[in-house]
This record gives C-alpha cells, structure tokens and sequence, in this order.
C-alpha cells in the first residue's frame, strides 16, 4: 500500500476542488487533488457556464443595477423557507471578490449578460465552463504546490479515534490503495448523485421520467463516506428536474430554456399548466406531472430572436439549426405537428395574449419573463415554434449539512473536524428552488472558503 500526506486533501477536480485547492496553495499549503475519472471537469465542465455574481463591473458597465443584498433577497425567496440563511449571506458576502479572483486569474467572460431563473436583474456571467475549470488547474500547477492524482478514488474517511478528527482517507489508485494523509483536513468536493438510481430511487422518486445528466463519477461517494461518520443532511427532498432538455437531443447537454424569453409552456392537452417565470426547477417539477412527462414551449419569430448565442441555454439559433424546433407557418398547422388539438392551443395562445395585453395573467398569475424581471410578450408573428421539453436532473442541489465555513456537520449539529465540504456535495443552499448561475457560483465560493477554513484563515 502506498502512503502520501499534504496540508490539505481535495476529494474531485471539477469547479470546487480546483478552487479550493487554488485559494490554499496560495495561502502557502501543500494540496492534494484527487479525481478518480480520467478526466478533471466532473459535472462543472458539462454546465451551462453560468455563474451569479452581483455588483460587478460588467453590471456597471451595462447600466445594472444589483447589489449582494439583492441577490440574497432572491436566493431567500427562492429556497422558500427551506434554504440556510447562513449559507446564502456567506455566498452573497463573498461572491463578489471571487469574480474579481477570477479575472485576476485571466477567466474572460461573455459581454452579454442575461436574466434567467430566479433572477430580478441580469447577472448570469457566462463562461465556457471546461476551460474555466482548466484555468483554475493550470493555475494550480503554476503554484508549484498542487498535485494532482488522476484515477484515484477516495474510498474511505479516516477519523483518529484518539483527537475524534478526520486525519486522511484511503483510496483507490490506478496501481494500488494508497493511504493518505492531511494534516489540516480534506474537503469533499466529489459532486452529485444524479448517475445513482439506487440513490435517486431513494431521495427523489418523483424524478424516475426525468433525463439524468451528469458527471460520469456522479454517484455520491462523497456523500457516503460522510454519511459513515455521521453527517447530517439537506434538502433531500428537494432534488427535482430542471425544466428545458429536449428529449431526444443528445448533442446539447444543457437545451435552450427559452420560457424565459417570453414563451410559453403547454402540455400534450396543448394546455399550459404553469407560471413560466418560475425557476425552471420549479417549471421541471410541474412537466414531469403531466402527460408521458413531457410538454411543448411554444414561441413565435421574435421571440426567437431574442435568444443569445453567447449564452448556451438561451442559444437558439444553434438549436434551430440542429432541427429540433418545430416550425410552422400557423398555430393550426404547429398543433398538427405536434398533436395537440388544434382548438386547445389557439385558445391557449389567445389567453395568454389577452393576459399579456391586460397585464394580469388569471389562470397562473404569470407577471414578468422570469422571477421579478422583464415585460410579458405576445406570441403572435409568424413563423411559429414548438420546442419539446422535458425536466433532466442536472444536478442533486442537496446533500451534507455544513456550517457557513463550510465544516461538515453531524446529526447532533456538531462539527465532524477536519472534514469539510464544497460544491455540488452541499446541501442546504438552494431550498426549494434554484437560481440560474448559483450552482457554479457556490462551488467556487465555497471551495475557496473550504480552504480558509481548513488552513485557519478568517472566512
């Protein structure tokens, strides 16, 4: 058996693990980073590269208004009682200087910003999320200080049964075990479970219909061998599908989720069946009750003009091109293409254009294009689109309870000491809902505060 030690062990190499490791080597700490797929990336590299930050110059620079208060007043009211308040004021507090970490470290971002789900104003910042995750990588070569171990697999937490501490793990090398050792702590930061159904059977049954998109190392090992110490759990009730992912597309892992531009969704009734301007976790929730777990977003020209190819799920031109838009000179002949009662859907479309034209929308309340922002739209101008949806479980936006420094926390709301937590491993950040850009967001966030807090920096 082997035997390595460092200051600091980091469980995966997507967003949170290299952001975690980047801020401790800086710090002056030796990190080890263990990714047990032959690839870094994990399920941060296949995200829609969306990240929300508040308050920074791109908002100034475009006349957007938003501050870290409001952005937590979104977050709050997303979570719907059910996210941590703690959680959300450390990721508000510190969000805005890990922007600005990022551009030191030469991240370019679109120069087009976007509101999407849960959002008042604008502040998606996109970038390519792989090469966003090289970056950081790179970066932590760079430092000297970083090693990292691919095709290693942590396998199991080792607690010091005389300090009642987490002093290392063993895990599983590409040639044999290796016994590791961490002198300051190790940080889980191995993603989801959304490739277990043994674990999404378990959790979320409802989300049985649902697409599952992940990383392929996704299968909660993280989240096990924390459990086997004890450590409590968030929001496990909360994992639902994110509304959008067309059925039988497999080229885009993220789908346009044009709702937000101004269409609407209606199911094989050609019926809608919800308010569109909720975040598209909420909208997945609500698809997957209705009919074969599926429904239509039903759009015409303008709105599909409207799209930014800079931002990939708003990209509807590339969708368009890749045919999987439904197109149809006349609503009659768009209902015929899909089969949906033709009579049903020119009521729904002149409903909602009536809604649109008397400000109140009576059947679900609809009042703007997404959250509290932008101004409903009529669907009217030829051609028109329909555009398959379903909900796909990108990530499991639950998991271990963990204090605002980001300790693990067993049942008895007690830190585990030495083991931490950051990224998709987390639960307790997003409640009931989820914001667009915040996933990402907290896994660099809560990766560089991981790091303080296992080095002994001030958070």
């Amino acid at each position: 058996m082997g035997r390595m030690e460092a200051d600091l062990v980091v469980v995966g190499g997507g967003a949170a693990g290299f952001a975690c490791a980047l801020e401790a080597a800086e710090r002056g700490a030796r990190v080890l980073v263990l990714e047990k797929q032959p690839e870094t990336g994990g399920s941060s590299a296949m995200s829609g590269g969306c990240l929300a930050f508040a308050g920074t110059d791109m908002q100034r620079e475009q006349g957007i208004e938003d501050s870290a208060e409001l952005l937590a007043s979104d977050l709050m009211q997303l979570g719907g009682g059910d996210a941590d308040e703690g959680l959300i004021a450390v990721y508000a507090t510190h969000q805005l200087e890990t922007y600005d970490w990022l551009k030191a470290h030469g991240q370019v971002f679109s120069p087009v910003l976007e509101a999407s789900s849960g959002q008042s104003v604008p502040r998606v910042h996109t970038v390519d999320p792989a090469d966003m995750v090289r970056l950081l990588a790179a970066r932590c070569r760079a430092t000297g200080r970083v090693t990292l171990l691919m095709e290693t697999a942590a396998r199991r937490l080792w607690r010091d049964p005389t300090i009642g501490r987490v002093t290392g793990l063993l895990a599983e090398g590409r040639d044999e075990p290796i016994e590791i050792h961490a002198r300051s702590g190790v940080v889980l930061a191995s993603g989801g479970f959304s490739r277990n159904p043994e674990l999404v059977r378990q959790f979320a049954p409802d989300c049985e219909h649902a697409v599952f998109v992940g990383g392929e190392g996704n299968v909660g090992d993280g989240l096990r061998m924390a459990w086997a110490l004890g450590a409590d759990l968030r929001d496990m009730a909360q994992i639902k599908g994110t509304f959008g992912k067309h059925p039988t597309d497999e080229l885009n892992n993220h789908s346009c989720l044009c709702v937000y531009k101004g269409a609407i969704a209606v199911n094989q009734d050609g019926r809608r069946f919800v308010d569109e301007s909720l975040s598209y976790k909420l909208l997945g929730a609500a698809c997957l009750r209705q009919p074969y777990g599926a429904a239509f977003q039903i759009l015409d020209e303008p709105i599909l003009r409207s799209g930014d190819n800079e931002v990939r799920i708003l990209d509807f031109e590339r969708r368009l091109e890749e045919g999987l838009f439904i197109q149809a000179d006349t609503l009659e002949d768009l209902a015929r293409q899909i089969e949906v009662p033709e009579a049903a859907l020119l009521k729904t479309v002149g409903d909602y254009n009536a809604y649109v034209d008397a400000g109140e929308d009576k059947e679900f309340g609809r009042k703007h294009l997404v959250h509290n922002h932008g101004t409903l739209r009529r669907i009217e101008a030829a051609p028109f689109y329909a555009y398959p949806s379903t909900a796909a479980v990108y990530g499991t936006y639950c998991g271990l309870r963990v204090d605002p420094a980001m300790h693990v926390v067993n049942v008895f709301g007690e830190r585990i000491e030495g083991l931490l937590a950051a990224g998709e491993v987390v639960g307790g950040f997003h409640g009931n809902a989820y914001m667009t850009g915040s996933a990402l967001g907290k896994a660099l966030v809560f990766g560089r505060i991981a790091a303080r807090s296992a080095l002994g920096a001030a958070v």
